[in-house]
């Protein structure tokens, strides 16, 4: 099952920094992240999930995103949960609306 997200790309301007961080603009997980077409992506991703039933699969930006964090670095899964719990810059490129303290799924959830 797939539920689609809100169609528009969350701005750069709208991550929502609850200690009033100043995000960097020329950060390198923000220019990626303004490069790659998610919401294109989503359409065809949503495609592979007709079913109505089951658990809701996890956003195409969250599930690629953190798929192209882990490669590039070469995390193990859980390495990767704790730094993008750490890391607000790599919450938004997986395409969180906010910094979140919380892990934004759990480690035995990621099967790439």
């Amino acid at each position: 099952m797939y539920k689609p997200i809100d169609k528009s790309q969350h701005s750069f301007l709208d991550f929502n920094q609850p200690m009033g961080l100043h995000m960097n603009p020329d950060n390198r997980w923000i220019k990626m992240a303004g490069r790659i077409p998610w919401d294109e992506f989503e359409i065809k991703y949503a495609e592979l999930f007709p079913s109505d039933t089951g658990n809701a699969a996890k956003p195409l930006r969250m599930a690629l995103g953190a798929l192209i964090i882990q490669t590039k670095f070469q995390f193990s899964d859980r390495e990767l949960v704790e730094q993008l719990t750490e890391n607000p810059y790599l919450q938004r490129f997986i395409g969180l609306p906010g910094y979140q303290e919380e892990a934004p799924y759990q480690q035995t959830l990621i099967i790439f």
